[in-house]
């Protein structure tokens, strides 16, 4: 793929279907559920109309996409975002395209007041944790010296 293809561009919501093509084989080739492209589209049509969600589309055809939601803090005078997803098409990776989306990324949410970007990794997937220790994400929390866990629970259906 070329520097060019590489390149990284905000979505918009005429977009939403490529981007919910891509996060559906995010889902399918991790075996996690999905609700199918069609009604993750339209979730997307709603959210990326509203200014807390934004996503990053890369290459010609799209191949690679990033997914994120800003949300306020108590503890920074700008939002904090949170990237919910980053995929890139199996046969496409190691070829700077998810490097061009965290760049992209990082010049998004600076231009929006975002003081602080979290990211959520699995324990196992140590490649990934290598690729945005790359970039400037820390496993490790600066103020204290330990390594940062996260906790979730599902609520409802």
């Amino acid at each position: 793929m070329s520097d060019a293809s590489a390149r990284a561009r905000r979505a918009t919501i005429d977009d939403a279907d490529t981007v919910a093509r891509l996060l559906h084989d995010f889902n399918v080739e991790f075996d996690t559920e999905s609700p199918g492209p069609a009604a993750i589209a339209d979730r997307l049509r709603s959210l990326l109309a509203d200014t807390s969600t934004f996503a990053l589309l890369a290459g010609h055809p799209a191949c690679a996409t990033a997914l994120v939601t800003l949300r306020p803090n108590v503890w920074f005078d700008g939002p904090v975002a949170l990237l919910d997803e980053l995929y890139v098409a199996p046969a496409l990776r190691d070829r700077g395209i998810g490097s061009a989306l965290i760049e992209l990324l990082v010049d998004e949410c600076a231009a929006r007041g975002v003081e602080l970007i979290e990211i959520n990794v699995d324990e196992s997937d140590v490649d990934t944790m290598r690729f945005y220790e790359r970039h400037g994400f820390h496993l490790v929390q600066p103020d204290s010296g330990e390594r940062a866990f996260y906790f979730s629970r599902e609520l409802g259906g």
